[in-house]
């Protein structure tokens, strides 16, 4: 009696080749949107690169170092620390993705080794066994016909189990072929992104000289910059003393309303109690508004970067000093305009040395102001809606120096707009 060993009894490597994929999508389906938010960062950040780039060329054609060269070069430093933080971690995202791969294609190459292993074992066992003298002899030597049928039914099955085999093999070496080649793919990734942070600490170290230099020219016109200083703080406190003047007169104007008409509703004395300012019905769905809109406020001018933050900070150049700023200064391109962030209705147009036109206007319990203006197309009382074009911002001549200075104030306490403006922080 012939004895015959099972053909089949290694099939796990197919279901394997099937299986590899499935358990590491997630893990890459992780890697792929972390790479992609990455990436999306840095573009973002590149292109502000770009665009600091443009204001700093304005400094340069005025041949002379000023503050505000110093203030974009602090900016272009920041944005350029924080895209090299992005391709080194994008950087590191490829190596972890170089590594999966290795891994993935040693595992394929391990089961296509054992496919080829077991084929070869089914070859030989098929000269050994399978000839037709013996598959004859073997299905004929049944004891009745359900055997003979079940065992001819076997060589079918192994001889389907063989082209199975066979295609298992080709389609794991094709898989193999084309990880390697993404593995290919991945490693220039790699080493292109290895010579953009490079290139990009390049320019970072150059920036950093640049701006240690003209901080020490700056330096020796330490009293010139001490009075430039004080002359702002003395036009910041004064447009500040009108903002409260301002408030003050509208709630006491809002009181008398209050009195001749007497319809002041709960909600509206609890606002009271937090701004002491009385508010209308459409006054209090408007503040409302305002305030949900949180973070999604767009931006006063169409493009910029924020080169001065709310609070108080060092000041760039002079030791021991600090200033203070009531809102955020955006500095942006010549002749840009400026635009409301909401709708509202204008309390005051005013101008001031230093800060030349401000428009001050209302949304409810919030006052948003815009100061440096060139000129203003808007006048007291008129009603705004969102993004309406109010004015083109101011450009100093001597430093080239485009700067909107621009205020967010809850009744009369000030806001950080940077927590309002969308995509500012």
């Amino acid at each position: 009696m012939m004895k015959f060993s099972h053909p089949f009894r290694q099939i796990f490597p197919g279901f394997i080749l099937i299986l590899i994929p499935v358990i590491l999508f997630r893990f890459l389906s992780y890697s792929q949107e972390s790479k992609e938010k990455l990436q999306k960062t840095k573009k973002q950040l590149e292109e502000d690169i770009r665009y600091t780039s443009r204001l700093l060329e304005e400094t340069h054609r005025t041949k002379q170092n000023s503050l505000n060269k110093v203030i974009l070069l602090n900016k272009q430093i920041e944005k350029r620390q924080s895209l090299i933080s992005a391709i080194s971690g994008e950087v590191d995202q490829i190596q972890v993705q170089m590594e999966l791969q290795h891994r993935h294609i040693s595992t394929l190459s391990e089961e296509l080794k054992k496919m080829k292993n077991e084929y070869a074992r089914m070859i030989y066992y098929a000269y050994k066994n399978l000839n037709s003298y013996n598959r004859l002899l073997f299905i004929f030597s049944a004891e009745d016909f359900n055997q003979a049928y079940r065992r001819l039914l076997y060589y079918q099955q192994y001889s389907a189990y063989r082209r199975t085999q066979a295609e298992l093999i080709r389609d794991a070496q094709m898989t193999i072929n084309r990880k390697q080649k993404e593995l290919e793919e991945t490693k220039q990734q790699k080493l292109t992104l290895a010579r953009s942070e490079e290139s990009e600490k390049g320019q970072l170290t150059h920036e950093k000289e640049e701006k240690d230099k003209t901080v020490q020219q700056l330096s020796q016109k330490e009293k010139e910059l001490e009075s430039t200083l004080r002359e702002k703080q003395k036009t910041a406190q004064k447009l500040e003393h009108e903002i409260e003047k301002l408030i003050t007169a509208e709630i006491k104007a809002a009181a008398e309303r209050a009195k001749k008409t007497d319809n002041r509703d709960a909600k509206t004395k609890m606002k009271t109690v937090r701004t002491e300012i009385l508010l209308t019905n459409d006054e209090q769905v408007l503040s409302s508004s305002f305030a949900s809109n949180k973070g999604k406020l767009p931006w006063p001018s169409e493009h910029g970067v924020i080169t001065g933050r709310f609070g108080e900070h060092p000041h760039p150049v002079l030791k021991y000093v600090k200033v203070k700023n009531n809102g955020i200064d955006i500095s942006t391109e010549k002749g840009a305009s400026i635009r409301t962030v909401f709708n509202g209705k204008v309390s005051r147009v005013m101008s001031f040395p230093n800060l030349n036109n401000v428009v001050i206007i209302r949304h409810g319990e919030y006052l948003t102001v815009y100061s440096n203006l060139e000129n203003v197309n808007v006048k007291d009382g008129q009603t705004v809606t969102t993004k309406q074009l109010i004015g083109k911002i101011h450009t100093n001549p001597e430093d080239s120096k485009t700067d909107l200075h621009f205020e967010i104030w809850l009744g009369k306490t000030t806001q950080d707009p940077q927590e309002w403006l969308y995509g500012a922080n």
